[in-house]
């Protein structure tokens, strides 16, 4: 009997079990329908079911249904996982050495092209030639990252100096509509403010976030089990968000956003890379208008766009905000020292003089810098500063004893007394 191949005979059980006529099952299975009369009489004697079918390996199931099948193994045919092994910790060997260091044991043996004919065969029916393919549905996985390419597109007003801008992207994995925003840097804070801004945008909250393994999401990179820094923790428990990082060096985990992140590189910076920005939400303004056209672009090889699929697909399925938005913030303990200002990032904030040597506690969102006296009652609230054109140090004179203020007031003053 003519052996079928070990797909067929599953999906052949499958169908079966669902009900399907012997004359369906040879349609969906792609044979005629007295193969399928004699496979799955040979299944039925034999006890193998869809479930069981499902839980054997090719080899295994092969030589159950076809137990004339069963060859001896040929001692010049090479161990073909062992020569796998071989090609996978050492990067530098290939075939072609393989084969021959395989013939100075066996000069009778397979010829170069069989060798690599067998070769391909046992990565094929080891599942070792094949990709997984992920089965995307709508609102369930938002994948992100950051571009690897930069642009030194904003410019300080004061100095006139060009900062170089880092492109955080989501992409929503179904219809693949993206989510793009400029940061000066790629630190902690930024990435997990994108990542709050990109669930905004959206309008609603995937299932599960794919991060790569960056230190600002993932805190130990283990290959299958890697712990997610507390503070993008903190961010999906308050979003009742899974957070399952793409596994290093795996870029198929996560092949929508690297897909769309060369198509943004392109398109996107390609028309933001000769123009001049004097602030970052001035570039974001215009990213937000330059994706809104991008994603009305129509798909090359299918109907719709990645806006029609969005808003008739994805954006349906995603689940709700929370009703309030989640505020990052760093908290570190300081001391205040003899000149009643506390230091964050490189810029020194003021606080009460009162609380000259005490310890508090500051808080630093992406927008604010707020400082917690040891009652955890706020003692002071000053707008982050980023730019060193206005000075390192931000004081704000209620926090001044009097003498102080009086001499701060008077070096504020520029005009003409009378």
């Amino acid at each position: 009997m003519e052996r079928v191949s070990i797909v067929k005979i599953v999906k052949m059980l499958k169908l079966a079990e669902q009900g399907f006529s012997h004359r369906q099952i040879a349609a969906g299975a792609g044979c005629g329908k007295t193969t399928v009369s004699k496979v799955l009489k040979l299944c039925k004697d034999k006890g193998i079911t869809f479930e069981a079918a499902s839980s054997m390996t090719g080899e295994t199931l092969q030589k159950t249904i076809y137990p004339e099948s069963i060859k001896k193994p040929n001692p010049s045919e090479p161990d073909w996982r062992t020569v796998h092994e071989e090609l996978v910790k050492h990067k530098h060997l290939n075939l072609q050495y393989l084969w021959e260091e395989y013939r100075q044991n066996f000069p009778e043996g397979l010829s170069y092209s069989r060798f690599c004919v067998h070769y391909r065969k046992y990565r094929e029916s080891s599942g070792r030639q094949v990709s997984l393919h992920n089965e995307r549905k709508a609102g369930e996985l938002m994948e992100v990252d950051w571009m690897g390419a930069t642009l030194p597109c904003v410019f300080d007003g004061n100095t006139g100096e060009p900062v170089i801008a880092h492109f955080f992207v989501a992409i929503l994995g179904y219809s693949g509509y993206p989510y793009v925003e400029a940061f000066p840097n790629e630190q902690e804070i930024n990435w997990i403010t994108a990542n709050i801004n990109a669930l905004h945008y959206y309008g609603g909250v995937p299932r599960v976030i794919i991060p790569d393994n960056l230190k600002t999401a993932v805190k130990t990179p283990k290959y299958y089990e890697p712990v997610i820094n507390s503070a993008y923790w903190e961010m999906a428990q308050h979003y009742e968000v899974a957070i399952i990082p793409a596994r290093s060096h795996k870029p198929k985990d996560k092949p929508v956003v690297e897909q769309t992140v060369g198509w943004l590189e392109t398109w996107l910076l390609g028309k933001l890379r000769n123009q001049k920005f004097f602030s970052f939400a001035e570039l974001n303004k215009s990213i937000r208008k330059q994706l809104r056209e991008l994603s009305l672009r129509p798909f090359q090889k299918r109907e719709g766009s990645r806006q029609s699929d969005f808003d008739g697909i994805d954006k349906p399925a995603l689940r709700p905000l929370p009703v309030q938005r989640y505020e990052i913030a760093d908290v570190v303990f300081r001391r205040v020292g003899d000149n009643y200002h506390v230091e964050y990032a490189g810029f020194y904030y003021s606080v009460p003089y009162t609380l000259h040597t005490e310890q508090i506690v500051l808080r630093a969102t992406s927008t604010v810098i707020e400082v917690l006296d040891k009652n955890r009652n706020r003692a002071a609230s000053h707008k982050r500063r980023f730019a060193a054109s206005g000075g390192r140090y931000v004081t704000l004179p209620e926090h001044m004893p009097q003498h102080h203020a009086v001499v701060y007031v008077s070096r504020q003053f520029d005009g003409v007394r009378y």
